[in-house]
């Protein structure tokens, strides 16, 4: 009985720090470290679950806003209402936000914005040719890509958007 106590306690922290530590199960093993503050974003050709494709390289001329997550999640669903205020707030003739859905079903993730408003195109990865370009660690990642196509801002793990500093941070891109 004693064993048991211990073992409850125990089971809710290790919970606990996996959740407040972002979502490491979908790390890309040998992933080559691509992306580099300052230099090109790696290019894309994928398609959202509408089926329209998108080709990162022809998104220049707008800050492009490149988000892994996934549905199963809690800090990538934590995070995607702050993403859908940010987007709302920023005219979109000079930004483009994109989630690039990470290890998981296109269905399960349509039913999940739908549930929380979100609206952004939601891009499919099934190869994870684009994560390994980035070299994603785990989901939530943010890569920010300046107007001429260039790696500016690497986020690891979730983030209030619709904050202040994160507004001021993109509006140095704008």
């Amino acid at each position: 009985m004693h064993r048991k106590r211990l073992l409850y306690p125990i089971i809710a922290l290790a919970l606990l720090l996996g959740i407040l530590s972002g979502c490491k199960g979908s790390r890309q093993e040998g992933a080559p470290q691509l992306r580099t503050i300052g230099q090109p974003a790696p290019d894309f050709v994928l398609q959202d679950t509408k089926g329209k494709t998108w080709h990162l390289s022809e998104l220049k001329g707008k800050v492009v806003f490149v988000n892994f997550w996934a549905t199963w999640c809690p800090p990538c669903r934590a995070e995607m209402p702050s993403m859908q205020e940010l987007a709302q707030a920023i005219p979109p003739q000079g930004f483009q936000m994109l989630a690039i859905l990470s290890n998981d079903k296109a269905e399960v993730a349509d039913r999940l914005a739908t549930s929380i408003g979100f609206t952004g195109p939601i891009l499919l990865d099934p190869d994870n040719k684009a994560a390994k370009a980035y070299g994603i660690t785990g989901v939530p990642e943010t890569y920010i890509v300046d107007k001429e196509g260039i790696l500016r801002e690497v986020v690891i793990g979730g983030m209030h958007w619709n904050a202040p500093e994160a507004r001021q941070m993109l509006a140095g891109y704008l």
